[in-house]
């Protein structure tokens, strides 16, 4: 196997080709090592058709706690530019309605991905063999005012998407979801939505304003940018403002997938229906932390008991494997009432398990 190795000499970069034996044959990337007698520290790059990808380090050649911060220790550049995909942050909590944090999101959640592999033992995706991946840090958002970074997050998002890259987004609260939305179907017109939560986020008035992360989603189809048919939203749950507080969505034409239909089973049959129903066309994941059970996943700003289980996370979001995902976000996730650190160590596996089903990604069946 040949790959592109990145040799680090007394602070001195260069890059060499070598041969090199897979640790794991059903894994091609997960090799390093040290060139002996030389005293180089030698990072895997695979190539493929020429063309160099990223490979984040291995544990066994790199400390995970050295180095600058980026998501999965991926290398950071300024632009999407010749990306696939990209991780972007988003750093807001100015839109929530309960406990904040979620502004320091992006930054944690990065702090915890040093915990990721290249390589998805579950599923034999290769993320890094199939697409150019970085980090391309943080929107400049205005903490003063929510909707000029409103207008900041579409600005910077139509950048990104006009480059043919599909953003992995670490939130920041729900709000964000509006405005990338709106430079989304700018691009691709009208989308499907697959939508992870507790909360439908179809509000529309809270305290006089109409932007917040309770009502991005009735933006969205008040300025036509979901194909209504295709939108799933699933793990709602908790009180409500009335007998019947996803009327609205139903009106509109969503699946919603209450948690009750959730509880004590496997999510892998509903997600066959799911992708029927989404088909072939563009579609979008959202996926709020506070979709999962707050047993699992306390750091949060607005938590409901009853929620989904990690393991369904994970089923919903293999289940979006072979769908035409157009772009993928992570929020909620509120570094101050997370103690123990896991909420955002659970955002960040998520974060990997979406892209490892984004289209063109290689497998290892």
């Amino acid at each position: 196997m040949q790959n592109l190795l990145r040799v680090v000499n007394g602070g001195r970069v260069f890059t060499a080709i070598h041969r090199l034996k897979p640790c794991l044959p059903q894994c091609p990337l997960q090799t390093g090592g040290r060139l002996e007698g030389a005293g180089l520290s030698v990072i895997p790059r695979r190539l493929m058709s020429e063309k160099r990808l990223n490979v984040p380090p291995s544990a066994d050649v790199v400390a995970r706690v050295s180095g600058i911060s980026t998501m999965a220790k991926l290398p950071f550049q300024e632009t999407a530019e010749g990306l696939d995909a990209a991780f972007i942050g988003v750093p807001i909590d100015t839109g929530t309605s309960n406990r904040p944090g979620a502004r320091f999101g992006p930054r944690q959640i990065r702090s915890e991905s040093i915990m990721l592999r290249a390589c998805n033992s579950a599923t034999g995706a290769a993320p890094y063999e199939s697409l150019m991946v970085a980090d391309i840090g943080d929107v400049n958002v205005n903490m003063y005012d929510l909707k000029d970074t409103c207008r900041r997050i579409r600005e910077a998002y139509c950048k990104v998407v006009k480059t043919g890259c599909i953003p992995l987004t670490m939130g920041g609260d729900h709000t964000i979801s509006y405005p990338i939305l709106q430079a989304v179907a700018e691009r691709h017109g009208p989308v499907g939505l697959i939508h992870v939560d507790a909360h439908s986020d179809t509000g529309d008035v809270y305290l006089g304003e109409k932007i917040g992360h309770g009502s991005p989603f009735r933006r969205c189809v008040e300025e036509g940018l979901l194909d209504c048919k295709r939108v799933v939203q699933i793990g709602l749950r908790g009180t409500g403002y009335s007998p019947d507080n996803y009327a609205w969505s139903r009106a509109q034409g969503f699946r919603v997938v209450q948690v009750e239909e959730c509880w004590h089973k496997s999510l892998v049959p509903l997600m066959a229906e799911v992708r029927r129903q989404i088909g072939s066309g563009p579609v979008y994941l959202s996926f709020d932390i506070d979709g999962l059970d707050p047993a699992f996943a306390p750091g949060t700003g607005t938590p409901e008991i009853g929620g989904l289980t990690p393991i369904q996370g994970l089923e919903i979001i293999r289940g979006c494997r072979g769908l035409n995902l157009v772009g993928c976000d992570l929020v909620e996730v509120s570094p101050p009432y997370d103690t123990t650190g896991n909420t955002a160590l659970t955002a960040a596996n998520l974060l990997f398990e979406m892209m490892c089903v984004l289209p063109k990604i290689k497998y290892y069946d």
